[in-house]
């Protein structure tokens, strides 16, 4: 009895599922009659192609221009000017069939609108090489709801009836996006090879074919192992095409070097900043603003002829540069520092130093957006929920040191905290002002880690953090961008808002807005306990760790932060923060964990440890006193 009741469930979720089925192909099928019909009919009416010249420009927050994306270096080829085996490489991995079909790959977009219709939404691709153009060119503003698949198709048979293969082909490599600015095949053998599209190889032309799909997924420069691991299913796929044989593929998976530095960095106007290029990042690969897919945002940033106001100021860029020079030591043994200000009640970036220049190529890394630990700084977080969980400064806690925890990441081994200041059982706010690991490491347990976290993140910490025992000692890695917007919730009395760059964007031709940042903000923490907080914070700089730095302005502008510095000395930190700018500042070495013990070019101007007290405070001071 229990088997024929299986058997008749299954039958009847088998017969549920054949009505399902035959209802999506009785709603598809008029539109593929349609598309069947398309390409003798007299073809209707489709947008022109877009010009591959229109500028976008970037300006500051007093409207000065301080970038310009456009494809000023492009150089579009003729299909004849592209080697037949990168043509075939490119074909055998979008579309194999493209020479045969009509616009549409009829059995891939059954299956495509089936799985389409059923979720309700455009998961699945299937696209051939004319509906990527159609996709590109003429439907950035459709919604990719169930119908996208059957509109693109219809477009794409059309198109077919419009023009030939050879120029949707050639129109498909010169603007098609193969990651890091380089915008059709000519930018991406500059790009990658340092070589001209008509020097470039099977295997090469193979390799950009593999970024089409995901440029910033299969990216060789930030991803090399996902890009190794879609570079060998390129190959396997020009086995299958008997473009190679399997094992030259198989070798040439394995072994063939991807690209590990681009050659050149095509369009960019002005010369890049760490500002410059966060925004056209965010833009490219962390937003919506300019498009669903990371093809219509790169169209819309290069070709859409667009103004885009950001929050930079000049004059807090300036001095944050100039802060760093006056500083910091020139020449200091691979030593650097990253500055990020933010407006305390918006989130605006203000001032952004990721080191020591932007240099296209070799230099890119942005010490203000890249993770590190946090020593002591991260105690600002502590505190925060503490005092938000009813702690006040005057309570008693124990920082004495030498103090063994429970350790929630391995609760086999208890943590253990044998380094740091040696304090005393004394108030709170004086653990703070000297920064007692053993107080803060008490304390995060007493709170509870998890609340803990959980307040770190409500502040504005978008970081990986873990609930350990290590917490209180700046054993997560937190970016100097994270930390800054945590800060902000403390100097906007508990109202977090995130932090931004774009104020605005608007269609140049037309004057039409297209995006305008607002942002209601989140109360994190009640006002008074950011409020206390705030109240304990300032005495680390008027009695505490950062008491040489000493308040602003000769002591008339009053403000709070915190010092960090990670164990044998490998980052040191100061974050702070007044009504009008959080500030955070990180001093370590861009390549890895390296102890700033006995540095020359240190040594000489007088630190021997750097800590969060020296370069980090005298740079955060440096640039909040202007």
């Amino acid at each position: 009895m229990h088997r024929l009741t299986w058997i008749g469930k299954a039958a009847l979720a088998v017969a549920a599922a054949a009505v399902g089925i035959a209802a999506v192909v009785a709603g598809i099928v008029p539109h593929l009659v349609d598309i069947l019909r398309a390409h003798d009919q007299v073809p209707v009416e489709l947008p022109g192609f877009a010009s591959l010249a229109r500028e976008t420009n970037v300006y500051d927050s007093t409207g000065a221009q301080i970038a310009r994306f456009r494809l000023e270096h492009i150089q579009e080829v003729t299909l004849e000017e592209v080697p037949e085996d990168v043509v075939a490489a490119v074909l055998a991995v979008e579309d194999k069939v493209y020479w045969r079909h009509k616009g549409v790959n009829l059995r891939s977009l059954v299956r495509a609108v089936l799985s389409n219709v059923s979720s309700g939404s455009a998961g699945q691709g299937a696209s051939t090489i004319t509906q990527q153009v159609v996709k590109n060119e003429f439907l950035g503003g459709f919604a990719r709801d169930g119908r996208y698949k059957v509109l693109q198709a219809r477009y794409a048979t059309l198109l077919e009836k419009k023009i030939t293969k050879k120029e949707i082909l050639e129109r498909y490599l010169n603007t098609i996006y193969f990651g890091n600015n380089a915008y059709g095949i000519s930018a991406a053998a500059e790009a990658y090879f340092g070589k001209p599209v008509q020097r470039l190889t099977l295997v090469e032309g193979a390799f950009l074919a593999g970024m089409i799909r995901s440029p910033i997924g299969y990216d060789p420069i930030r991803r090399p192992e996902r890009s190794r691991a879609r570079f060998k299913v390129v190959m396997e796929r020009l086995a299958d095409e008997q473009l190679l044989d399997v094992a030259q593929a198989e070798d040439l998976g394995e072994n063939w070097q991807i690209p590990e530095i681009l050659r050149s960095r095509p369009g960019e106007a002005f010369s890049p900043t760490y500002f410059s290029a966060a925004v056209r990042d965010f833009l490219l690969q962390d937003s919506d603003l300019l498009g669903d897919t990371v093809q219509e945002r790169y169209n819309n940033l290069y070709r859409g002829g667009l103004s885009i106001y950001t929050t930079l100021d000049p004059r807090l860029q300036r001095a944050a540069e100039d802060a760093r020079l006056k500083k910091l030591p020139a020449n200091a043994g691979g030593f650097d520092t990253a500055v990020v200000s933010l407006d305390s009640k918006t989130g605006a970036v203000r001032a952004m130093v990721g080191g020591g220049g932007f240099r296209p190529g070799q230099s890119e890394i942005n010490m203000a957006l890249r993770p590190r630990q946090t020593g002591s700084s991260i105690k600002i977080f502590i505190l925060a929920a503490a005092v938000q969980a009813g702690a006040v400064g005057s309570d008693i806690i124990d920082g004495r040191r030498g103090c063994v925890l429970p350790n929630p990441g391995n609760p086999k081994e208890p943590f253990v905290i044998k380094s740091g200041v040696a304090g005393k059982v004394g108030p709170l706010k004086e653990a703070t002002w000297a920064s007692l690991n053993c107080a803060f490491a008490r304390l995060s347990q007493i709170v509870g880690l998890n609340r803990v976290v959980d307040t770190t993140r409500r502040m504005g910490v978008t970081s990986r953090l873990d609930a350990y025992a290590s917490f209180a000692t700046g054993a997560n890695e937190v970016s100097p961008m994270d930390m800054a917007s945590g800060a902000q919730t403390l100097a906007n009395e508990g109202v977090h808002h995130d932090p931004y760059y774009v104020e605005r964007i608007v269609r140049t031709a037309t004057g039409d807005v297209l995006y305008q940042h607002e942002d209601p903000g989140t109360a994190a923490l009640s006002v008074d306990a950011a409020r206390r907080t705030t109240s304990i914070l300032t005495g680390v700089l008027k009695r505490g760790t950062a008491a040489r730095t000493g308040w602003l302005s000769g002591g008339k502008r009053p403000a709070a932060g915190k010092t960090g510095t990670q164990q044998n000395n490998t980052n040191a930190w100061f974050v702070g923060y007044t009504p009008q700018y959080v500030t955070a500042v990180w001093v370590g070495n861009p390549k890895g964990y390296v102890p700033m013990v006995n540095i020359p070019e240190f040594v000489k101007v007088g630190v021997r440890t750097v800590q969060g007290s020296s370069f980090p405070a005298r740079i955060w001071k440096a640039f909040m006193d202007v």
